[in-house]
């Protein structure tokens, strides 16, 4: 059955725009996701219409196509700098418009790896060894200290742009350049042997766990968005105490950052069992290969809900 909301309730959502695309290096997956939201609201019975931020070229000025827009209120589904740093919030807060999800700290906490993990120490919540690459020498002493393999991560990038594996000193040099073209903050983080999990929340409350299987070395930019051979279980084997424990640390961890109304967690769970918080996603993709519309069909929730649900507490 079709699920529609009440011509009152969309009236007063007014009109709605749901602002995609940015100019990000997730700028694909961003067009991906504000396709599916849209058409998902406009089937539910939302007022809704598509507001690409800087155009197809990349040429357009964001203030000006937000002024121009008349919109009542924002759907926000960027990906990436830019949209999910805080940096559009800011700005939809100053022009008075209602948008979805966390604000501009939260947002700027979570696409930020290197403070999401000083958030989660100082938290007391438990999170991988890391150390910060600043130039050669910290490549040296950073093996010393963690050993191999180890995670290096732009700091702040989503979908895995510019994330690598290494297990030797040849590939860290490597990846450690190669990282340093998507950001000027690069980290180390311990390799964690074991499963991975991401854990989706609404309102608050985490939703069903999943499990990520993939042939890759890590749940990476193909995994997440192109492949077909990542596995995804909801029967994860988990005990119920484990579970229990699993989405009380996705809940946690969204508390910690500031978070409000949906994101996603994730997290690992090493060979003794202990899990891990990687990190926290404030606005993290809607495409037919997403994992929260996956966590929330398993919870009972349609797509359409989803995205009425996450507009009805846009403020």
């Amino acid at each position: 059955m079709t699920y529609r909301i009440s011509d009152a309730e969309s009236k007063a959502f007014g009109r709605v725009a749901v602002v995609y695309g940015g100019n990000s290096a997730e700028r694909p997956v961003s067009l991906n996701s504000g396709r599916a939201v849209h058409a998902a609201l406009v089937s539910a019975g939302v007022d809704a219409f598509l507001l690409d931020l800087y155009g197809p070229d990349g040429n357009l000025n964001p203030i000006q196509q937000l002024q121009a827009a008349e919109c009542d209120r924002v759907f926000l589904i960027l990906h990436g700098r830019g949209g999910e740093d805080g940096t559009i919030q800011g700005m939809l807060e100053m022009m008075q418009i209602p948008y979805t999800g966390s604000g501009v700290a939260a947002s700027a906490l979570g696409m930020d790896k290197l403070r999401s993990k000083q958030l989660f120490v100082g938290a007391g919540l438990p999170t991988p060894p890391f150390k910060v690459l600043r130039d050669q020498d910290d490549l040296s002493t950073c093996v010393a200290e963690l050993g191999f393999p180890l995670m290096i991560k732009p700091a702040h990038e989503g979908s895995s742009i510019g994330m690598h594996k290494v297990s030797n000193a040849e590939q860290l040099a490597e990846a450690w350049q190669d990282a340093c073209r998507y950001d000027q903050c690069v980290i180390a983080e311990q390799w964690v042997t074991g499963s991975e999990y991401t854990v989706a929340v609404l309102n608050d409350k985490a939703l069903p766990a999943i499990k990520l299987e993939t042939p890759h070395d890590f749940y990476d930019y193909n995994a997440k968005y192109e492949a077909d051979d990542t596995r995804y279980h909801f029967d994860h084997g988990l005990s119920s105490e484990q579970e229990q424990r699993l989405l009380r640390l996705a809940e946690q961890a969204f508390s910690a950052v500031g978070c409000l109304d949906w994101g996603r967690v994730d997290i690992m769970q090493d060979q003794q069992g202990h899990f891990y918080l990687l990190e926290v996603n404030t606005t993290p993709g809607m495409t037919d290969h997403s994992l929260v519309p996956m966590a929330a069909r398993q919870a009972g929730i349609s797509f359409e809900q989803l995205v009425v649900e996450i507009l009805r507490e846009a403020e």
